[in-house]
């Protein structure tokens, strides 16, 4: 994904998220990527909003607080910026991390960019924003008329003495993944995927891989997994139910879950028609209380949260991310909790990695 050096210890094969969530204080960042980095990780994730959590800000700081740890922007979106800056910002973090940066993105959600003013990213924006990208990193001018924009002379004043930025893309449905497979470096599977579906994915990326005459082990591929280790019954319905419902409730991003994992979506209507969602948009479903989706959440399926997250203690949380290795995933995004609830779920699986040899 990135030419940077990467261990090939158990725990490099874990991500996590720093700043998991909405946060008003975004300096514990810098904490929370260490903690990550002394426990071994291999990727730490940095997740974008656009309140305190802005991705060039919390990475460019990092870059100077850490010093192996891979650090991914994971993720923003192609038409927030121009991709003048994106080139910029890729390079600069590039630079400023020692060759550790990854650049990674998403759809998002339709409601999102109507609400902003700014196309709906396409499967070909993407596309042929990545390929813009990847020609400015090599030095190249470079003119562009489509449907990602208008944009008649773009070139890189100055380059970089490194390899560029992996570029990296988010994704849940078939066209995503295929597009992961032939234009990006790697893809992060979004949370709430059974292992099964984690296998369909990862064939879909390598199988678009070697159609388009790349080495399909070379795109890496990460499941996203909830996981709430050794928590009493009601922080696990905060920590994974509420997540869960959350995702569930988008329009597009729960229906596309529910189908790559085979469930039923009578359910999932059942879900959405509850009261407490009654005449809500997307803007104020995101606004509605933890606590409320946490207890709306029991009235999920139960085999639905038990065949997609990790729960229990240490070590079934641990063997329940090798269900996901064992499915074909590069990697383990860890997702849900800081790293310091998590710390417990790494130590059982590099144990358990040790005693397997």
């Amino acid at each position: 994904m990135s030419s940077s050096p990467h261990p090939t210890s158990a725990a490099s094969r874990l991500g996590c998220y720093v700043l998991p969530g909405g946060v008003r204080d975004p300096r514990p960042v810098i904490e929370q990527a260490a903690t990550a980095e002394r426990l071994g990780l291999g990727t730490v994730f940095v997740g974008e909003r656009y309140d305190t959590k802005d991705l060039p800000s919390l990475v460019g700081a990092l870059s100077q607080t850490t010093s192996r740890v891979r650090l991914a922007g994971a993720v923003t979106h192609i038409g927030t910026r121009h991709p003048m800056v994106l080139a910029s910002m890729g390079q600069t973090l590039q630079a400023l991390t020692g060759g550790r940066f990854v650049l990674g993105f998403g759809r998002g959600s339709p409601g999102r960019w109507h609400s902003y003013g700014i196309p709906v990213p396409t499967t070909r924006m993407l596309e042929d924003t990545a390929s813009v990208l990847r020609r400015l990193w090599a030095g190249e001018r470079v003119a562009y008329s489509g449907p990602a924009g208008e944009w008649p002379a773009l070139q890189l004043v100055e380059t970089i003495d490194l390899p560029p930025p992996g570029l990296l893309l988010a994704g849940v449905g078939p066209r995503t993944l295929a597009l992961g497979g032939r234009a990006f470096d790697a893809v992060v599977l979004h949370p709430l995927l059974t292992p099964e579906a984690v296998a369909r994915s990862v064939g879909l990326v390598r199988g678009a891989a070697a159609a388009a005459g790349r080495d399909p082990q070379a795109v890496e591929v990460h499941a996203t997994v909830l996981v709430a280790a050794d928590r009493e019954e009601a922080e696990t319905r905060e920590v994974i139910g509420a997540r869960a419902l959350g995702y569930l409730l988008m329009p597009g991003l729960g229906d596309a879950l529910v189908a790559a994992n085979g469930w039923d979506a009578d359910a999932l209507a059942a879900v959405r028609a509850h009261p407490r969602f009654a005449g809500l948009d997307y803007t104020a479903v995101k606004k509605v209380p933890t606590a409320d989706l946490a207890e709306v959440s029991t009235a999920l399926a139960t085999h639905w949260l038990h065949e997609s997250t990790a729960t229990g203690d240490a070590a079934t949380c641990a063997a329940r991310l090798g269900d996901y290795l064992g499915a074909g995933a590069d990697a383990v995004l860890l997702h849900g909790s800081t790293i310091d609830g998590l710390a417990g779920v790494v130590a059982a699986f590099t144990s358990a990695a040790a005693r397997r040899g």
